[in-house]
C-alpha cells in the first residue's frame, strides 16, 4: 500500500485549485438511471469513488465515459442490462445505495447490495429504505441484499418525514419521487449544498421540485425526464481541507473556485482562531493572522453548520492552538479515531465518548501514523506540515477516495510532501 511522507518545513504561498464536489457528483451520477438520454456531468473530480460508481452503473448496462481527462463524464441508461447491484461492487463505497431509488422509481424493481465505505459507525440505511416504503414500495432484506419492488403502476407521491436528517436518504428519495405518481412532500430534509445540486440537475433534466436547500421539499412526479447538461458544484470539503494549510502552516494560499456560502459555519470557526478569509474575484484568500492560532470549540451539526467532515482537518489545527479545545462529534459516532495517531505526533487530545477535548502544544513531532478513514488521513498531512521532522502516512488509499493529486497540490505552494509507493 502507498504511503505519504510529509516534511514540516514552513508557511505556504500560492494558489489550490478547488475540485468537483465529490459527494454530489456520487448522487448525480445514479441520476442517469432515471431517463433513457445522455446526462453529462462537467467539473468532475478524478477520484476512486468516481470510479467505483462508474463500475457499478456500467454493470447494470449504463454507458459511462470519461471525457477530458475525467472531468467530464458522459453518461446513458438508455437501456439497463441489469437490476442488480452486487456486493463486490457496493461494499466499497456507501454511495453505492443511491441506485436504489432511480432503478425503482423507472423500472420497478431492483436488488442491491447493503453498502460498505469508511467504517464510521452504523451509519444504517433504514431512512432510505422507510422513505420508499412510504411511496409503495415493498422491501425484502435477505442474504445481505435489500430486494424492492414498486406497486403496480409505480412510486406513489407521499410525506416522508425522516426521524434524522440523512443526505443520501434524502437523496434516494428526492431521486425516486421525480418519477412517482403525484406529489411527495420531504420533511426534515437535509439543505446540503449537494441536495441543492441534485434539484437543480434534476430540474434541468425536467423534474418539477420546489424547496432545495430548505428542509421542507415539495416534488411533483413528471411521466419521464429527460437529458441534461450539469456542472458539480465546488467540493465544500476539499475547499475546507485547503482552508485550514495555511492556517496550520502560516502564509496565505488562494483557493479557486471557492465560496463563502459553501463553508460560512467552518469560516465562523477559523475567524475566531485568528484566521483571515477574504473572497477573491476567483475564489477565497486565507492566512493566518500574527501569533498563534486560538483555541475554539466545535460542535458538528448538519447543513448549515460545521461539517462533521470538516472535524478531523479542524482537530489538526486545534492540536497547537492556544488554550483548550473541545470538539463534539453529533453526526456519526466512532469518529474519533484520527485522534490516537494526533497522539503519536505529540497532541494532547482526552476522547470521552462523541467529545473530544484538545490542550494545545507548541509544536507537533513527526511520526509514523496510519489513516483511518478518508478526513482522518487528510487532517495526518496537515498534521504533518506543521510537525518538526518527517511525518509518514501509511494506508493512504483513503485519501485517493475523496482527493485528487493532494501531494501536486500542496507542493505547488512549498509544500515538502511526496508518495512513497507501497
Amino acid at each position: 500500500m502507498d504511503s505519504i511522507l510529509v516534511k514540516g518545513n514552513g508557511e505556504l504561498r500560492g494558489q489550490i485549485p478547488i475540485a468537483g464536489a465529490k459527494n454530489a457528483c456520487l448522487a448525480l451520477m445514479p441520476a442517469t438511471l432515471l431517463s433513457d438520454e445522455p446526462l453529462t456531468l462537467t467539473n468532475a473530480p478524478r477520484l476512486s469513488d468516481i470510479r467505483t460508481m462508474t463500475q457499478l452503473l456500467q454493470s447494470l448496462g449504463a454507458e459511462v465515459a470519461s471525457l477530458q481527462g475525467g472531468q467530464v463524464l458522459a453518461l446513458s441508461s438508455h437501456a439497463l442490462t441489469d437490476h442488480r447491484a452486487d456486493y463486490d461492487i457496493v461494499r466499497k463505497m456507501r454511495a453505492s445505495i443511491l441506485v436504489l431509488g432511480p432503478m425503482l422509481a423507472r423500472d420497478g424493481h431492483a436488488v442491491v447490495s447493503l453498502p460498505g465505505g469508511c467504517a464510521i459507525g452504523a451509519r444504517p440505511v433504514d431512512l432510505h429504505l422507510k422513505a420508499l416504503e412510504a411511496m409503495g414500495a415493498e422491501l425484502d432484506l435477505r442474504d445481505g441484499y435489500i430486494h424492492a419492488k414498486a406497486p403496480a403502476g409505480g412510486l406513489k407521491g407521499a410525506r416522508v418525514v425522516f426521524p434524522l436528517v440523512s443526505v443520501g436518504a434524502t437523496e434516494n428519495a428526492l431521486m425516486a419521487a421525480t418519477l412517482a405518481k403525484g406529489t411527495t412532500v420531504l420533511e426534515n430534509a437535509a439543505r446540503e449544498p449537494e441536495i441543492v445540486d441534485l434539484a437543480r440537475c434534476l430540474r434541468r433534466m425536467g423534474a418539477q421540485i420546489e424547496g432545495e436547500g430548505s428542509s421542507t421539499i415539495t416534488i411533483e412526479g413528471v411521466d419521464r425526464l429527460g437529458g441534461a447538461t450539469h456542472p458539480v458544484v465546488t467540493d465544500r470539503i476539499e475547499l475546507g481541507t485547503y482552508m485550514l494549510a495555511p492556517a496550520i502552516c502560516g502564509g496565505e494560499v488562494e483557493l479557486l473556485g471557492g465560496r463563502i456560502e459553501l463553508v460560512g459555519a467552518f469560516c465562523e470557526k477559523l475567524d475566531a482562531a485568528g484566521i483571515s478569509v477574504e473572497e477573491t474575484e476567483r475564489g477565497l484568500r486565507v492566512a493566518r493572522r500574527n501569533g498563534r492560532v486560538k483555541a475554539v470549540d466545535v460542535m458538528t451539526e448538519p447543513f448549515p453548520g460545521f461539517p462533521t467532515d470538516l472535524q478531523a482537518q479542524m482537530m489538526a489545527l486545534l492540536c497547537t492552538a492556544e488554550g483548550t479545545s473541545v470538539l463534539e462529534e453529533r453526526i456519526f459516532e466512532n469518529r474519533f479515531m484520527h485522534a490516537p495517531e494526533l497522539i503519536r505526533m505529540g497532541a494532547r487530545i482526552e476522547v470521552h465518548g462523541g467529545t473530544a477535548t484538545v490542550t494545545g502544544v507548541e509544536k507537533l513531532r513527526g511520526a509514523p501514523v496510519m489513516a483511518t478513514d478518508l478526513r482522518a488521513s487528510v487532517s495526518l498531512i496537515l498534521a504533518g506540515l506543521a510537525a518538526e521532522g518527517e511525518t509518514i502516512v501509511s494506508r493512504v488509499y483513503h485519501l485517493d477516495r475523496g482527493y485528487e493529486r493532494v501531494e501536486e497540490k500542496l507542493s505547488a505552494c512549498g509544500a515538502q510532501i511526496r508518495r512513497i509507493p507501497g
